[in-house]
């Protein structure tokens, strides 16, 4: 990255394609990479809009909170299949009360115990984060 960033200068100001790109926000940020797509918006639209200024303001200890809080362990059990990238989203929809249906083989949705471990998490948020 460092050496993408010295050759193309301040016109690389995007990076798509990351996993859970909040993960990989506030050092990109610090190489000049202002903007990142998260798939987390999908159903934490208030909780990514509030990690992407806490990023842009460089509020160190609000990013550590909420990559502790949830980033880290949603990645925990996105982490635990191949192929959960996406299912945990979907999963995120349906704890949210808007089920975006079951993934397509040969994907698998998230099993019970997982959507649990999830909804917990979403829990654990503010109650404005999925606005």
């Amino acid at each position: 990255m460092t050496c993408i960033r010295a050759r193309v200068g301040d016109r690389l100001t995007y990076i798509g394609g990351l996993p859970t790109a909040e993960l990989f926000a506030l050092p990109y940020l610090e190489l000049g990479v202002t903007t990142y797509f998260s798939a987390i918006f999908n159903f934490l639209p208030e909780f990514a809009l509030e990690f992407y200024a806490a990023v842009r303001g460089r509020e160190y200890d609000l990013v550590a909170k909420h990559l502790n809080d949830f980033v880290l362990p949603y990645c925990d059990l996105r982490n635990r299949r191949e192929g959960y990238a996406v299912s945990i989203i979907k999963a995120g929809l349906k704890v949210i009360g808007r089920p975006a249906g079951p993934v397509r083989t040969p994907l698998v949705d998230l099993g019970e115990d997982e959507l649990a471990v999830l909804a917990e998490l979403v829990t654990g948020l503010p109650p404005n984060a999925t606005a």
